[in-house]
């Protein structure tokens, strides 16, 4: 890591460190739960050496794309104020995305301001996207995934 992602991880770890919601995954990547989303942020390197945090939401999963999705997602980029609207389709994922710059510019409220923003995005918009175009909540999953976990461990 260099100096600016260095700098840009200290803030990220100072600012969320007494959030219960918050957990570091690796260094660099830390993931916040808020509502039914999740929130990834992510340090990312430029080429000319600034650090930035992607903040992303799995919105939804195993989702196929087809002409109604990809309209709406053009569509809900065209309205909404900051971020953009994705699809991965490995994992028929809908993602929500919002980067910032990071580095010495960056400052606490700016980054709780996006997280909660790209949070609010996706916890809104989640049940919508699963009602019109099916797949799961990231929640959803995320909890299926943990009961399953515990079946496996005590039925054994």
């Amino acid at each position: 890591m260099n100096d600016a992602q260095i700098l840009t991880a200290s803030l990220i770890e100072d600012t969320l460190q007494s959030n219960q919601a918050y957990k570091k995954i690796e260094e660099g990547l830390y993931v916040v739960k808020q509502g039914s989303a999740y929130v990834m942020i992510n340090i990312l390197l430029a080429d000319n050496g600034r650090a930035f945090v992607s903040c992303v939401a799995q919105v939804v999963a195993g989702v196929e794309m087809n002409g109604d999705l990809a309209v709406e997602l053009l569509e809900r980029n065209s309205k909404t104020r900051m971020g953009a609207w994705a699809y991965e389709r490995s994992g028929g994922l809908i993602l929500f995305r919002h980067t910032i710059l990071g580095g010495q510019t960056l400052d606490a409220a700016e980054l709780m301001a996006t997280l909660s923003d790209v949070a609010l995005v996706a916890d809104e918009a989640d049940d919508q996207l699963v009602e019109r175009h099916g797949g799961q909540r990231m929640k959803d999953l995320v909890e299926e995934s943990a009961l399953k976990k515990i079946v496996e461990t005590y039925a054994n």
